[in-house]
């Protein structure tokens, strides 16, 4: 599979075999979005929920939880007015504001240093138990207890000399940017990622062909983009998809050719659900679709019909950098999955 980053005026995009499977409008340039880390004052301090209310700069105020989700953060309690250095962790979306943290992660190529806990751990799409735990104890030597570590997938690929000099290069990236957080007020952007890098940082680890910028999307390219906003899409068999997308879950329709005579119905079935997986998958990532997705394919009588269909959608999802978890079937024959919300999804 060839992968390549493209990035011009506006956008960044990512397409495997000539395929868009990304594409991220850079509408505001100027915007800290996440991963970003600001500055914020603490404006009110909301102990029945758990949460302080922070100005970023914004019309909005920032949600901070009280109590971060690690239990080896190292951060005090917060206080009504102080300045903190903090990192957006999900964009403002309808009336709420960005949600915040304190626990800090700067990523890397091969690790995630996060400098505000002492957390160890290894990245989920590693599954070998026995590398899992090489590479734990590798970071656990690194960290030393001084700081938490995530060793990511191409930590696999990495010695542990390169492991331990691009840990300590983050970690002078965390104390220049304290440095700058004590002479800022609130509301300055300290640190931004470009999403060039950062989307080169993410799918490093599973291989990068290329990396260009170009003037605009070809005309091929803008018309795979251009159906990502259709609410049907055609499968090459002749099928196809149907997306909805509701308040608490988006559902995927698959629906097979209306004319299959002459043909092995439940060969034309499997078949159908299977290039249904690439181009749900190819969709989901494209459009950006988090929270609950529940895809109601065609049914199937045999039961390796239906394990085979599982995992040619885990496969394609293997080549997603945002995290997902395919679920399996339910009692009434739908896959049922989740995945991380990330930036903004695309409008269907």
């Amino acid at each position: 599979m060839r992968r390549e980053i493209l990035y011009g005026a506006g956008f960044c995009a990512v397409t495997e075999n000539g395929r868009l499977v990304e594409y991220i409008p850079l509408e505001d340039a100027d915007q800290a979005g996440a991963g970003s880390l600001v500055l914020g004052r603490v404006d009110r301090l909301m102990p029945g929920l758990d949460c302080a209310f922070v100005d970023v700069g914004r019309k909005k105020s920032g949600f901070l939880p009280m109590k971060e989700d690690s239990r080896s953060f190292r951060g005090g309690p917060l206080r009504s007015g102080e300045t903190l250095l903090l990192q957006i962790r999900k964009e403002e979306t309808g009336e709420k504001g960005v949600f915040l943290t304190r626990d800090v992660s700067l990523p890397g190529t091969g690790v995630i240093l996060m400098p505000m806990n002492r957390f160890v751990g290894v990245s989920g799409r590693i599954a070998d138990e026995t590398e899992r735990q090489r590479l734990r104890e590798t970071g656990k030597r690194i960290a030393g207890d001084r700081f938490g570590l995530v060793m990511r997938l191409a930590a696999e690929r990495m010695a542990e000399e390169a492991l331990r000099q691009e840990t300590e290069a983050l970690l002078e990236k965390w104390e220049r940017l304290l440095e700058k957080s004590r002479t800022g007020k609130a509301g300055d952007v300290l640190h931004r990622e470009s999403e060039a890098e950062r989307l080169a940082a993410d799918y490093r680890g599973r291989g990068i062909d290329g990396i260009r910028e170009v003037p605009a999307l070809d005309a091929e390219l803008s018309r795979q983009l251009k159906a990502a906003g259709e609410r049907r899409i055609a499968l090459p068999g002749g099928g196809n998809l149907v997306l909805d997308r509701c308040e608490a879950m988006t559902v995927i329709d698959v629906n097979t050719a209306s004319d299959h005579s002459g043909q092995n119905k439940a060969a034309t079935v499997l078949e159908t659900n299977l290039e249904a997986c690439e181009s749900a998958a190819e969709q989901i990532r494209l459009r950006n679709l988090s929270g609950i997705v529940i895809l109601d394919m065609i049914d199937m009588a045999a039961e390796e019909d239906r394990e085979q269909v599982l995992e040619r959608l885990r496969q394609c999802f293997a080549r997603d950098r945002v995290k997902t978890v395919i679920h399996g079937w339910t009692r009434l024959g739908l896959i049922e999955m989740t995945r991380k919300r990330g930036r903004g999804e695309m409008t269907l």
